[in-house]
């Protein structure tokens, strides 16, 4: 099984294989998320400051924030030239 890695923004690298969704970060349910995981320690900031537009969440119990839409991130996450592990 080959690992496949979705890139988030910035140059951030993801594996695919362990997304359960990609969301947005604007209802109040993420919202509580986000700051449960922040509380936790289990919160990924990857937007380099800008604003959060995706909410990754993975089946670690991690949240990672990104800076590109959720639709684009979806999108490259169908591609299927997308960076992968050769190995």
């Amino acid at each position: 099984m080959s690992i496949k890695l979705i890139n988030i923004g910035f140059g951030n690298i993801v594996s695919a294989n362990r997304i359960i969704s990609i969301v947005s970060p604007e209802s109040a349910p993420i919202k509580r998320i986000i700051q449960d995981a922040r509380d936790r320690g289990m919160l990924i900031d990857a937007t380099y400051g800008r604003r959060t537009r995706a909410v990754v969440i993975m089946d670690s119990d991690h949240i990672i924030l990104s800076a590109v839409q959720p639709e684009t991130v979806a999108q490259r996450l169908s591609n299927k030239d997308e960076v992968s592990d050769e190995g």
